[in-house]
């Protein structure tokens, strides 16, 4: 499938990687001749130097053999207008990055409706939403929800006290009577499907699914729940962090943000009155401490620099802050930084590049839209992804005992209506169920992808 992508910064080489290990025919177009060629000599990726928003640009792309178009340029106005001439020049569906606030209002759905947008996306606002729902939980490293929050999936990391440590699967249900999975453990680098036999270890980064209730029950019981951030400092004012902040000052936290550009300041003081917002360079730990980073219940660093980010967090950690968050975009910094012992880590790139991938095998898919969610867990070397489950499933009605699943792939869940099934042996998928099931080391397009071939 023919996809084309304008703009080739983090988040377009990111989407670029992405879609190219899925086998799809990429081309990038970019202004850039030294970005193109960087491009084109790491990715098996075609490369069009020019104006994403030219027609000559855009035909010599083979943007009507084009089935998605995204464009994910730094200016909103460029991606739209790119999208609008893609689309009248033959492309089937378009993407636009659109991130600037004003326009992430009530006008947001007339503009798509307007421009022939399949769909936009925001970056800043997805991973403001990640931190906002780790800070509601903060016994969590990630947390992915699925079929409005019926079900959600938590990575956590055992850390030396934790009760788990030592435990076999088989023991953690015996003990402990809440309905949960433990569906994947992170260990040494290598992620793993566990059995019941299969025994927990300090430092294992463990995901489990359950309902949000039952999630907290198991936690509370285990001793390691978290209570909600509700004292929250943000170093950094740009974008991400004015989305999180207006999520948190929505749920009833307090929000001090430090920013060293004093123009930004006097910006973000106008559109979130109820924060607080100081002028200083965060990276200097004096202004930290004298700001009351010890007595916060979560520090979050959303500065342009991942360096940055991860250092000041780290300072943070060693105050004894309970939740440190750092945005880390470039994956072999965020890898360095959870060895480092951050392992709270947020990225736009990984976020951006999830929904397009997921965009692109509901596309591909020829029956529709089977895929209707897809995160990305363990670094990226796990996927869950959430089926609808249509009437053509040859399993329905089958008990997943006697299902042949292929080998790293577990049904992790099933919505059935208002109720959540955390599956065993004896359960069945039905028609009309929405079902979650974890991969490690497959491309899934279709429920049916699950099953081990003769």
């Amino acid at each position: 499938m023919r996809v084309i992508i304008v703009g080739s910064g983090d988040i377009g080489t990111s989407m670029v990687s992405s879609l190219v290990a899925e086998g799809h025919d990429v081309v990038v177009i970019d202004d850039d001749p030294a970005v193109i060629e960087e491009i084109t000599n790491i990715y098996d990726a075609m490369g069009v130097c020019g104006n994403g928003a030219d027609n000559d640009a855009l035909n010599e792309a083979g943007v009507d053999k084009c089935e998605i178009f995204a464009a994910v340029t730094g200016s909103d106005e460029t991606n739209m207008l790119s999208c609008f001439i893609a689309k009248r020049l033959g492309a089937k569906h378009t993407i636009a990055r659109i991130r600037n606030p004003e326009y992430n209002d009530e006008s947001l759905g007339f503009l798509c409706q307007q421009l022939g947008l399949s769909s936009s996306v925001n970056p800043e606002m997805l991973v403001a939403k990640e931190i906002h729902d780790i800070l509601k939980f903060p016994s969590a490293v990630n947390i992915e929800s699925f079929s409005a929050r019926r079900i959600e999936m938590v990575e956590l990391m055992l850390k030396p006290d934790c009760p788990m440590n030592g435990m076999a699967l088989y023991e953690l249900r015996r003990q402990y009577s809440s309905k949960f999975l433990i569906c994947a453990v992170q260990r040494d680098g290598e992620v793993h499907i566990p059995g019941g036999s299969f025994r927990l270890e300090e430092g294992d980064r463990i995901a489990l699914t359950a309902s949000p209730a039952e999630i907290q029950k198991l936690l509370r019981r285990l001793g390691i729940l978290q209570k909600q951030a509700k004292n929250v400092m943000i170093l950094g004012a740009g974008n991400t962090a004015f989305y999180l902040a207006k999520l948190l000052i929505a749920n009833g936290s307090s929000v001090k943000i430090i920013e060293k550009d004093e123009e930004r300041c006097r910006e973000i003081c106008e559109q979130l009155p109820e924060a607080v917002i100081l002028h200083g360079d965060g990276a200097k730990q004096e202004i930290l401490l004298e700001e009351g980073l010890e007595s916060c219940d979560a520090f979050v660093s959303l500065t342009g620099s991942d360096e940055e980010n991860i250092l000041i967090s780290i300072f943070a950690s060693s105050q004894g802050v309970p939740k440190v968050i750092a945005k880390v975009n470039r994956p072999e910094l965020a890898s360095m930084a959870e060895k480092l012992g951050l392992d709270c880590v947020v990225s736009s790139r990984r976020s951006v590049s999830n929904i397009l991938t997921r965009y692109a095998r509901a596309v591909q898919n020829s029956l529709g839209s089977n895929v209707e969610t897809l995160h990305r867990i363990m670094d990226g070397k796990a996927e869950v992804l959430e089926f609808n489950v249509r009437g053509d499933f040859a399993y329905i009605g089958v008990p997943l005992k006697e299902m042949k699943l292929k080998s790293d792939v577990l049904v992790a869940g099933i919505i059935r209506g208002r109720k959540t099934v955390i599956p065993s042996g004896d359960d069945t998928i039905l028609e009309g169920d929405k079902v979650i099931v974890l991969d490690a080391g497959h491309i899934l397009r279709d429920l049916g992808d699950i099953i081990q071939k003769q």
